[in-house]
């Protein structure tokens, strides 16, 4: 037992000291995007308990829970450990004890696994609940779970983003396609409230932190220091420049959950070598096209098999085939974006021109589900990927926001996460 226990601190500092410091850019900041380091793993899902179309956001001494699941191809379990690291508003680490910040143990077995049901591809299903029996967090912020070889714990595997939040503010408001650059054109602007009732905020002007995102997707994360005004216990969150974002349009949508019979956005589905491919219809264009409504899920995506039990286990894994016909944009990447992609511009996603074809393609494995999706292009130069040279901005689209407010005061060492709230946009 004191082995064990002698085993798991060296585990617990090794793992820290990894992503702290060996995990760094260029530029010095610690890399905690959620992303998949492993070709060998696919499928990374981080699910609020509260239902599908939460964000990853959990309220802190309640019942709620994180759900993070994920897939390992191949026939065999591997001995999977995780833990925790507590981040500030900029999902840099915070300067938190893991003592004060967590109560348990910082090292924990992923031991809730099951293997795949009749699927050409085989794989292992892995879920991890938080809190549990050996991790709750104490404080509210941003957390940081990484998943790594009970062997090899300085190799990260795969890490995943959620939130703790003490849900002790009121947030009220819109975003509408009113802006301060003009009425009803390609832009969207917030206008909220915060309350602060519950909290004795000393200074609002500067120990509040308030980070809004677009659509869960981290490259639009805006930060917002001070208010426009306070009045009492309201903060008040308006006409600044950090609050008006390109509109956007609604995510393109397709369906695999049949291998049998083409589903919603798929061409045909074929047998080909060891598992199925999915040959989406051929897309082209919005930026020029009128807005369109459609009800989608803001770049979600959901695992679903038609004749499973579980489709976690019964799902297979297709090649999905995207092509996009659209003259060739020289020196500009185009990307296939998305949750599935996790919003990341890495060379997986990104398609190649088909000079014969007129087309960008790509090929992207993709366990059966229903699938949300855009094309994103970082033009040369730039170093953002964006959606509107092919997608447009349409005042119009119904965008979602996630709004977080963060208090520091002065001299606290992490940024406590005392509120949030999802808004959508109204046309």
């Amino acid at each position: 037992m004191r082995w064990y226990r002698f085993r798991a601190m060296w585990q617990r500092t090794v793992a820290l000291l990894c992503m702290i410091i060996a995990i760094h850019s260029v530029t010095g900041a610690t890399d905690t995007a959620t992303r998949i380091f492993d070709p060998a793993f696919r499928t990374l899902r981080i699910e609020s308990s509260m239902g599908f179309m939460q964000a990853p956001v959990i309220r802190l001494n309640s019942g709620d829970k994180i759900i993070v699941s994920f897939d390992e191809i191949g026939d065999d379990f591997s001995q999977l450990q995780y833990s925790l690291l507590h981040c500030n508003a900029d999902w840099q680490p915070s300067r938190l004890l893991e003592s004060e910040y967590l109560d348990g143990f910082n090292v924990a077995d992923v031991d809730d696994y099951a293997f795949s049901t009749n699927t050409f591809i085989h794989f292992v299903n892995y879920r991890i609940e938080v809190p549990n029996e050996y991790m709750q967090p104490l404080v509210s912020g941003n957390y940081l779970l990484r998943v790594y070889d009970r062997d090899e714990p300085e190799n990260t595997l795969l890490q995943a983003r959620f939130a703790v939040s003490e849900a002790r503010t009121g947030i009220s408001g819109e975003a509408s396609g009113r802006t301060d650059r003009g009425h009803n054109t390609e832009w969207q602007q917030l206008e909220f409230l915060v309350n602060t009732a519950e909290i004795n905020v000393g200074n609002p002007f500067q120990d509040l932190i308030v980070t809004v995102t677009q659509n869960n997707t981290p490259s639009t994360t805006r930060t917002i220091t001070h208010p426009l005004r306070v009045e009492g216990s309201n903060v008040i969150f308006a006409h600044s420049p950090e609050l008006i974002f390109d509109s956007g349009n609604e995510f393109r949508r397709f369906e695999t959950i049949r291998t049998n019979y083409p589903g919603m956005h798929v061409d045909s589905m074929r047998y080909g070598g060891s598992n199925y491919h999915a040959y989406l219809m051929h897309d082209i264009p919005r930026v020029w096209r009128d807005y369109k409504y459609d009800e989608t899920q803001h770049g979600r995506f959901k695992i679903r098999e038609y004749n499973s039990t579980d489709s976690d286990l019964g799902a297979d894994y297709v090649t999905v085939h995207f092509t996009l016909e659209t003259p060739e944009m020289p020196g500009a990447r185009v990307y296939v974006d998305g949750d599935m992609t996790h919003h990341l511009t890495d060379d997986a996603y990104r398609m190649e021109y088909d000079r014969a074809a007129g087309a960008y393609t790509l090929q992207l494995p993709l366990k059966q589900g229903s699938y949300n999706y855009r094309y994103t292009v970082i033009p040369p130069g730039g170093k953002e990927a964006v959606p509107a040279p092919i997608e447009g901005n349409h005042f119009e689209t119904l965008n979602e926001y996630l709004i977080k407010v963060y208090y520091r005061p002065p001299g606290a060492r992490a940024d406590r996460l005392i509120g949030h709230a999802q808004m959508m946009a109204t046309p």
